[in-house]
């Protein structure tokens, strides 16, 4: 099965980019966390276009996955009582970036929202489905559908920081997802409400 590589605008317009035939690095294998990190660090520093940025991203984290067997086998598990989990890999004051491992029960809804800064997020096992909204001209809390994608795991999808989406894990087992963060603009993290046309920050 082809491994999907997407991105997402901030109307939630997605775009299909082409697959990595060669990755980016002349650093030799394996290629571990703490060389993606550098890496990262290095590159945002001189990319300030958060699309541009992604675009960058997606070959170092596609080589950083081929290399990085242990994700597979990470023991996190969905909290049974709030039907997802997150384990920090990575999180450090004043680094730009946050790396993550998200688990989520089967048949889990995330609410409606966007992340207020740049996202990268690679499936590692199960599927998801993401259902994508942007904003109404007319009233900016009032959200329009703009469609929707299923993950398979070996997937990766790019958001910038106003796409607004949910996420619904799909099938029978847990979904456990790879995701890297840019700085949250906390000010502009968004929960939405369709039914009463609410934004709110969280």
């Amino acid at each position: 099965m082809t491994e999907c590589n997407w991105f997402v605008d901030h109307g939630g317009t997605q775009e299909l980019w082409p697959t990595v035939t060669h990755f980016p690095r002349t650093t030799p294998r394996p290629y571990r966390l703490y060389r993606l990190l550098t890496d990262l660090e290095d590159l945002l520093s001189h990319t300030l276009d958060d699309q541009q940025r992604l675009e960058a991203i997606y070959p170092l984290v596609r080589c950083f996955l081929a290399d990085s067997a242990w994700l597979q086998y990470f023991p996190i598990a969905p909290n049974p009582d709030t039907g997802w989990a997150v384990e920090i890999l990575y999180d450090e004051p004043d680094f730009p970036l946050t790396v993550q491992l998200v688990a989520w029960h089967p048949q889990q809804v995330s609410p409606i929202h966007n992340h207020g800064c740049w996202g990268l997020v690679a499936l590692l096992r199960g599927q998801e489905e993401n259902r994508f909204w942007g904003r109404s001209p007319a009233d900016p809390n009032q959200l329009v559908t703009a469609g929707r994608q299923v993950l398979d795991a070996g997937d990766l999808i790019g958001f910038m920081p106003d796409t607004i989406h949910q996420v619904e894990a799909l099938g029978d087992e847990p979904t456990v997802s790879f995701n890297i963060y840019g700085e949250t603009d906390y000010d502009q993290r968004f929960e939405f409400d369709l039914t009463n046309g609410t934004a709110t920050n969280f």
